[in-house]
């Protein structure tokens, strides 16, 4: 079976359903998007190691899982989402120490956060996108798989696609530039990465 490049289009939520959060992956040579439902805490783990300019100050599971493998030279070469059984996704760390290499299986949420940390790249196979693969204006959510970590979307209800807070953007337009970066740092320290991110994006409007 042919393996499909896996690029991070972004994450996006649902303002219908509380904690129903959609990874989207893009298929790499092609245009067809592979959503995936995570858990809240796998999606600011991922969101955290896409926003280059976030520190958390203390490590979050994923970076403690980073800094225990590079203190052992352990190095995450690849992963690759193999199979998909009743909407859910499984998949494969592929790991090597001393030129030995060794496969892991992991859930695909987990697995994608270490990918990003590691710079790895991220595969599946050209059945699974077949499969579950969508066009971005097609995305969906199910009413039965939203709950469901690591699972497909599926179903007729529109997955709504949103970014940003409205509300919170315009509070942030009001304050001023020093303000701003004490917000960020407050919200650093408090690990509200949502808000630094939104946060951050406003410093960025202001400083280009």
């Amino acid at each position: 079976m042919s393996l499909v490049k896996l690029t991070i289009k972004g994450i996006s939520y649902s303002q219908t359903q509380n904690g129903a959060y959609a990874l989207i992956l893009n298929e790499v040579d092609g245009e067809r998007k592979l959503p995936i439902v995570i858990g809240a805490f796998e999606a600011q783990a991922i969101a955290i190691a896409l926003e280059k300019e976030i520190k958390p100050p203390r490590p979050l599971t994923h970076d403690l899982f980073k800094n225990f493998a590079d203190r052992f030279d352990i190095v995450v070469k690849q992963v690759i989402i193999h199979k998909l059984v009743d909407g859910v996704f499984y998949s494969s760390i592929i790991c090597e120490r001393d030129k030995i290499e060794e496969i892991i299986d992991a859930r695909t949420s987990d697995a994608i956060a270490l990918a990003l940390r590691f710079q790895a790249p991220i595969f599946t196979y050209k059945n699974i996108l077949d499969k579950a693969g969508v066009f971005l204006n097609n995305l969906t959510e199910g009413e039965n798989q939203n709950k469901m970590d690591d699972g497909a979307l599926s179903a007729p209800e529109t997955f709504g696609i949103e970014n940003k807070d409205n509300v919170s953007d315009e509070f942030y337009k009001t304050l001023s530039l020093s303000e701003l970066y004490e917000s960020l740092e407050k919200a650093v320290q408090d690990e509200d990465y949502e808000k630094a991110a939104k946060i951050r994006d406003e410093i960025s409007k202001r400083e280009s």
